[in-house]
């Protein structure tokens, strides 16, 4: 088949990316644009093999083999298939388990079913060597791509290098269109967009009006290396024990045919935990009983800047389903409670004064 194929090992792609880029291999210190590095990728492959695409098989790991925000938008994409591993804690470090076995056995059988003249490997593993070696001898052309390597030096399997067909660098300016390092918002800008009052939508254009926040979200990490503040240390703290004050939890607010828009909704949310606080805040804000909704903002405003405790708990519990929101670790680490309780607080200021006009225009018209 004169078409071409690309195997993705995206532990190496985003592991050695960022090793260039920030000197670091943990791939939370990357903010990466999934869509663009696709189509990056199918443009390249195309150009370089000379043949249209089949097919970008995205090989990662992910814990219990659960995907991720990031594989749930990838895998509606077209031309793209995610393959998971098992993403595992070994002495202290998070490692992929049994995503080379997939790449190998998923190489040797296109090959040996000639489902392409061209297949493209991005990975620095030497345990593909044997499916190489046997997808050439059925005819395949083996393209091996390699990232910029941070000292110059090689961080692929010399054999794998030699074996393949055709060689090509993944540079610099090529990954650094769609991976950037992420990068920490100034503690002023931050300050503003945790702390600010909610402010009453007839008062906005004052000159009293608090700064709106700012329109780039904080990234992961943006928070957790800013200065730290009691103030953001909410009602998870041991001993804040004060009462829900009544607010009602965002599932009683939720109607059924909410849950299954919700569901939709999230696979386009990134997973950072600010984003997914502000996804909360906004959807709890937006569904309060109209005759309520006034009375209901004023209570939570008395609680700033914690979050009583149910609705925290809920709030904790819709982050666990997106993963590992933002760095290598399995649990909601503390750094990332701060970040969705920012979130949270960000969507009620932003929901909040539609809300209230909506509430005013609607007793004006009554």
């Amino acid at each position: 088949m004169d078409r071409c194929i690309v195997l993705v090992d995206v532990g190496y792609l985003l592991g050695a990316a960022s090793t260039l880029l920030t000197g670091d291999a943990a791939r939370s210190r990357l903010s990466v644009d999934h869509a663009g590095l696709i189509q990056q990728i199918r443009e390249r492959a195309q150009t370089e093999t000379g043949q249209p695409l089949l097919r970008i098989y995205w090989f990662d790991g992910a814990p219990d083999r659960v995907p991720q925000p990031e594989h749930r938008r990838l895998r509606v994409m077209p031309r793209v298939t995610v393959r998971l591993g098992m993403l595992t804690r070994v002495d202290g470090r998070f490692q992929q388990k049994g995503v080379d076995a997939a790449m190998h056995a998923q190489l040797t059988e296109l090959a040996r079913h000639k489902a392409a003249s061209d297949i493209v490997l991005i990975t620095g593993d030497g345990d593909l060597l044997p499916g190489v070696t046997a997808a050439k001898e059925h005819g395949v052309a083996m393209h091996l791509w390699a990232v910029q390597a941070a000292d110059g030096a090689y961080n692929q399997s010399e054999d794998l290098v030699a074996e393949a067909d055709e060689r090509q660098l993944l540079d610099r300016d090529w990954l650094t269109r769609a991976i950037i390092a992420a990068e920490p918002t100034p503690p002023d800008t931050l300050a503003q967009s945790v702390s600010k009052p909610l402010v009453p939508a007839e008062h906005r254009d004052s000159p009293r009006a608090v700064v709106p926040a700012p329109a780039r979200a904080p990234s992961p990490g943006d928070l957790a290396r800013s200065a730290p503040s009691a103030a953001l240390r909410w009602s998870s703290d041991v001993g804040w024990i004060d009462p829900d004050d009544g607010l009602p939890l965002l599932a009683t607010l939720t109607t059924p045919q909410e849950v299954w828009v919700d569901h939709e909704q999230d696979l386009s949310v990134s997973g950072e935990p600010y984003e997914v606080g502000g996804t909360f805040g906004t959807r709890w804000a937006e569904r309060l009983p109209r005759d309520q909704a006034e009375d209901l903002f004023a209570r939570l405003e008395q609680t700033r800047p914690r979050i009583p405790r149910s609705l925290d708990g809920e709030l904790l519990r819709y982050a666990a389903r997106f993963g590992t929101i933002g760095n290598e670790v399995l649990d909601i680490s503390d750094d990332h409670r701060m970040q969705l309780r920012a979130g949270f607080w960000h969507g009620i200021e932003q929901s909040s004064g539609t809300s209230r006009t909506r509430v005013s225009s609607e007793a004006r018209n009554s």
